[in-house]
């Protein structure tokens, strides 16, 4: 036992409650410390599990590589298990908390036979933080035991901060018991799978899987779907969205919340480092975190947030020097590598690394891989786990137990046509519309006919632990319990020509974008009234640098009526689901922006420095 036992009654009796159940050979008690990780790491090398990389290429770095059948988050299994059907909401799969329970103790039953029980006491944000949660999470997996140590803050310091204190019990089995005798697997899992979150209980109960957020309870489990329950009773906010800081030529600085589904430049962004023209007029952005923010309203009349991770978990395939240096700097050493493919000298490759793929490499299934025979060397959703520390660009108040003031907030999907650039909503209520009706098309990685908008509300659609309804009224109530919330914004990074290419170059040059947004909060920048917003005009744009033609913008900023006509009413859609539940603060935003949109195009003739078009008919 690596630990002294802690005197906390709750925890002691559910461990002795779980060990009963799951029949372990033995527990052990996590202690967090790097003599433990390099053991737990030895340990899954002499499995099979990882593969120590080359330690002149990648120093203290581990590459698994997980089966087929256990290779991302399974929404189909996942569910909201509240005592009544109505407060999951239509948006979430639940089961009658009673029958799932039993479902569970069947499958959980002796499913820890032949392996170590570990105990793995963790924070969710800074400890002692008055905005960090306790969990403790049981696993017998010590592929969870080193990522959550990268993850969280693990250990032996999170039960002295504990004390007799309440946690979040988080229970997770891969599902697969060793008979006496019987020789392991390198990745055990089970074919069926259940995540679970019980939200009155503060519960999670997880199965059969052993990969992210299927296994790292800390992620989305706690830190998001009973999170934003939480926050929900208590009146703040649990969101999937990154924070950076962004600090001006004289030295004023402030920080931005931004929520983006996948596929849409949220890990990029959060990193960004902005074109030398910028850095030489001394703009600089930090980062706070790449995935989680928990937001909470301060004594000042402001909401504050940290991040309550302590690593990142970032998706490995296209990322780059060239799209995202940061993150590559993160992930150089003391690094667990997932699903990616091996080279010959004992290094990591992934699609997008690198303009020339290897002449050789073992992909992630442990075949012999070489360009142009038909797969993927890494799988689409292969992983890094790095310490947020490493990041270059981490802000100096990432660990600030107190948070640091959001000033603005940003929402963005991926839309071929029809959304502009960016815009800023009138008021707190606007941007909360635009937000709850966020969309994105759908790519190849995804359910569905490429192209396809599919809706996620706030980023945060597999997410919400509770009726998105009432998550739509909380956000409203947020805003209202604040004297100073943050402005709202949209962006679209991905609009395209007739031709199909993408009309904004994008990364770095997203600064731009930024910099106006930062600029509209000081007060210091112009901006004409749409019918969805504020808008920027050419001149309000910093363009030093990038070559971008008035003609160019009228085409990243146009408002076209009729899409937007089609946009509104397709909102129909994702608001009947909850119809009686919903906010009517969100009816009255529809129809004034209906009421703006079916007026004559004249009426927005002051904006034809933006859109000389006009409105397109």
């Amino acid at each position: 036992m690596s630990i002294d036992i802690p005197k906390n009654d709750k925890l002691l009796k559910w461990v002795e409650e779980v060990a009963e159940l799951c029949e372990p050979e033995s527990i052990h008690w996590c202690d967090g410390s790097e003599r433990e990780y390099d053991e737990m790491c030895n340990l899954l090398v002499q499995a099979g599990t990882f593969r120590k990389l080359n330690p002149e290429k990648r120093p203290n770095s581990y590459l698994a590589w997980s089966d087929p059948i256990d290779v991302a988050r399974v929404e189909d299994r996942t569910f909201i298990c509240s005592i009544s059907k109505n407060d999951a909401g239509p948006t979430n799969n639940w089961m009658p908390p009673k029958e799932m329970k039993e479902k569970l103790q069947k499958l959980f039953k002796g499913c820890m036979k032949g392996r170590t029980m570990y105990v793995i006491p963790f924070s969710m944000g800074p400890l002692g933080s008055p905005i960090a949660k306790i969990g403790v999470e049981i696993s017998d997996s010590p592929y969870v035991v080193v990522n959550m140590r990268i993850m969280t803050r693990m250990g032996k310091a999170v039960l002295n901060v504990l004390g007799d204190g309440d946690f979040v019990p988080c229970l997770h089995s891969i599902g697969a018991p060793l008979a006496p005798g019987e020789k392991d697997v390198p990745w055990p899992c089970n074919q069926e799978k259940y995540i679970v979150h019980f939200p009155e209980e503060r519960s999670i109960w997880s199965f059969g899987s052993g990969y992210g957020g299927n296994a790292l309870l800390g992620k989305k489990c706690l830190a998001l779907r009973i999170a934003s329950r939480i926050g929900y009773d208590e009146g703040w906010l649990a969101e999937h969205m990154l924070i950076l800081g962004v600090e001006s030529p004289d030295g004023n600085k402030s920080y931005v919340g931004a929520a983006f589904p996948s596929a849409c430049g949220k890990t990029n962004f959060a990193m960004l480092i902005p074109p030398s023209t910028f850095t030489d007029q001394g703009w600089k952005v930090t980062t706070i975190g790449d995935d989680i923010a928990w937001i909470k309203p301060g004594a000042d009349g402001r909401l504050y947030a940290i991040n309550p991770e302590y690593g990142y978990f970032g998706v490995a395939p296209g990322t780059s020097v060239m799209t995202n240096p940061n993150a590559m700097a993160s992930c150089a050493a003391n690094t667990i590598f997932t699903n990616v493919a091996l080279t010959e000298d004992g290094d990591v490759w992934w699609e997008g690394m690198s303009d020339e793929p290897p002449a050789k490499l073992t992909d992630w299934q442990g075949n012999a891989w070489t360009p142009g025979c038909g797969r993927p060397a890494a799988h689409p959703n292969a992983r890094f786990t790095s310490p947020a520390s490493q990041c270059p660009s981490i802000d100096a108040d990432w660990e600030n137990p107190k948070g640091v003031p959001l000033s603005a907030m940003i929402f963005g999907g991926r839309r071929r046509d029809t959304i502009p650039l960016v815009y800023q909503a009138f008021n707190w209520n606007f941007g909360v519309y635009l937000a709850a009706t966020l969309g994105s098309e759908t790519t190849a990685a995804a359910v569905g006919a490429t192209g396809n908008v599919r809706r996620d509300p706030f980023a945060m659609l597999p997410f919400c632990g509770y009726h998105m309804a009432d998550y739509f009224g909380h956000w409203l109530n947020v805003g209202r319990s604040v004297a100073k919330p943050p402005r709202i914004f949209s962006v679209n990074w991905f609009r395209k020509d007739e031709n199909g290419k993408f009309l904004w170059p994008g990364y770095g040059e997203n600064m731009r974008v930024l910099k106006w947004i930062i600029e509209r909060l000081q007060g210091r920048t112009g901006a004409v009234e749409s019918p969805l917003g504020w808008m920027p005009r050419y001149e309000d744009m910093d363009w030093e640098g990038l070559q971008i033609t008035r003609e160019q913008f009228n085409a990243l900023t146009s408002v076209d009526r009729t899409a937007w006509q089609a946009e509104v009413l397709s909102h129909e859609e994702l608001f009947l689901k909850m119809f009686d539940k919903l906010p009517k603060e969100l009816l009255r935003m529809r129809e004034l922006i209906i009421s703006s949109l079916w007026r004559s195009p004249e009426h927005w003739e002051q904006i034809g420095d933006v859109h000389p078009e006009g409105w397109n008919e």
